[in-house]
C-alpha cells in the first residue's frame, strides 16, 4: 500500500477518498473520516491537498456552518473515471488468465466477502436501520423527495422529473395487491431513508422491473443500498422471474458498480429525455442465476 496507487500520483487513502466522494456527493469531512477510518488531522491534510489540486470542492453546510460538504470538480470526476478504468482493466486481465469455471468461484467469493463487509459496516456505522416491505404512509412523497433532491444536484433535473417519479410511483402503489409487485423501505427512527421496488407486470411475462432505487444522502456509503438491492433480488429469484431489467443513465458510477456486482450487464445505451433533461440512458439486465445442483 505504499507509494502511489491506481495509476495516479495519489496515495491509496486519497484514491479511496475520491471514490467515496464520487459515490456520495455532499458527504461531510467528518463522515468521510469515519468511512476511511482516519483521524481528523489526517483527513484535513489529505482534503487540503485534493482541494489545492482542483479535484475536490468544499462548500459550507447550510444547516451547520461548522461542517463542509465535499463534491468532485470536473477534473475530480475525470480522475475517478480514470481510476475505475484502470481498475476494470486490471481485474479483467487477471480474470482472463483463469481456467474455465474458476471465474464463477471468484465471483461467488467476492460476493460473499462484499456482503460480509456491508454487514460489518451496517452494524458499526449505520445502526438502527431496518428493511421493511410494503406500503407505508407518506411513501410516495418521501421517495419522490429523495429522488428530486439527489438528481437536481447531480443531473440538474427539475419539475418534469419530479412529476414523472411521483405519478409513476403513485400508480405502482395502486398495484401492490399483485403478489408479483413489491416495494421495500429502509427505516431509521421511523423515517424512510431508502427505497427499492420490483414491478412484476409492466415489462411482460417473466421480466422483473427494478424501480425507484434511492438512498438518502445521510446514509450513503453505509451498505443500505446493498441491503435493499439484495432484498429485492431475493424476491425476484423466489418469484421465478427469468430476467430483471432497470433503466438508469451514464455517469452514476457508484450505482453501476453495485449493479454489476449483483450480476447486471449494460445491454443498451441511447440519448433520451424521459426524465426532463437529455442524458445517455442505459438499460441493465440481470438473468436469473442457474439453479445449484444439490450435493450427493
Amino acid at each position: 500500500m505504499g507509494g502511489t496507487f491506481a495509476s495516479t500520483e495519489l496515495p491509496p487513502s486519497a484514491v479511496h477518498a475520491l471514490i467515496e466522494i464520487d459515490a456520495c456527493p455532499g458527504i461531510t469531512a467528518r463522515r468521510l473520516g469515519d468511512v476511511l477510518r482516519l483521524e481528523k488531522s489526517s483527513i484535513s491534510r489529505m482534503l487540503q491537498k485534493l482541494v489545492q489540486s482542483g479535484d475536490v470542492l468544499e462548500q459550507v453546510d447550510m444547516d451547520d456552518s461548522r461542517s463542509k460538504r465535499l463534491t468532485l470538480s470536473a477534473a475530480g470526476r475525470q480522475r475517478v473515471a480514470t481510476i475505475h478504468t484502470f481498475a476494470t482493466k486490471q481485474v479483467s486481465e487477471a480474470l482472463e488468465r483463469l481456467d474455465p469455471g474458476e471465474g464463477r468461484v471468484v465471483a461467488t467469493g467476492l460476493r460473499l466477502y462484499a456482503d460480509a463487509l456491508a454487514s460489518r459496516v451496517d452494524h458499526s456505522v449505520r445502526p438502527g436501520i431496518r428493511i421493511v416491505c410494503g406500503y407505508r404512509q407518506g411513501i410516495v412523497a418521501r421517495i419522490t423527495q429523495m429522488h428530486v433532491s439527489y438528481y437536481a444536484r447531480t443531473a440538474n433535473f427539475g419539475q418534469r422529473f419530479e412529476s414523472v417519479v411521483a405519478a409513476g410511483l403513485a400508480a405502482f402503489c395502486d398495484r401492490l395487491e399483485n403478489p408479483r409487485n413489491a416495494i421495500w423501505s429502509a427505516i431509521r427512527e421511523g423515517n424512510i431513508v431508502g427505497s427499492i421496488a420490483i414491478d412484476g407486470e409492466d415489462m411482460g411475462e417473466g421480466i422483473a422491473h427494478l424501480r425507484w432505487f434511492i438512498i438518502d444522502d445521510g446514509v450513503r456509503g453505509g451498505g443500505v443500498g446493498r441491503r435493499l438491492l439484495s432484498e429485492a433480488l431475493a424476491f425476484v429469484d423466489a418469484q421465478g422471474f427469468t430476467e430483471t431489467h432497470l433503466w438508469t443513465f451514464s455517469g452514476l458510477s457508484a450505482a453501476r458498480h453495485l449493479y454489476e456486482a449483483h450480476g447486471f450487464t449494460c445491454i443498451e445505451e441511447h440519448l433520451g429525455s424521459q426524465w426532463g433533461g437529455e442524458v445517455l440512458e442505459q438499460r441493465f439486465v440481470r438473468l436469473r442465476p442457474p439453479a445449484t445442483n444439490p450435493g450427493p
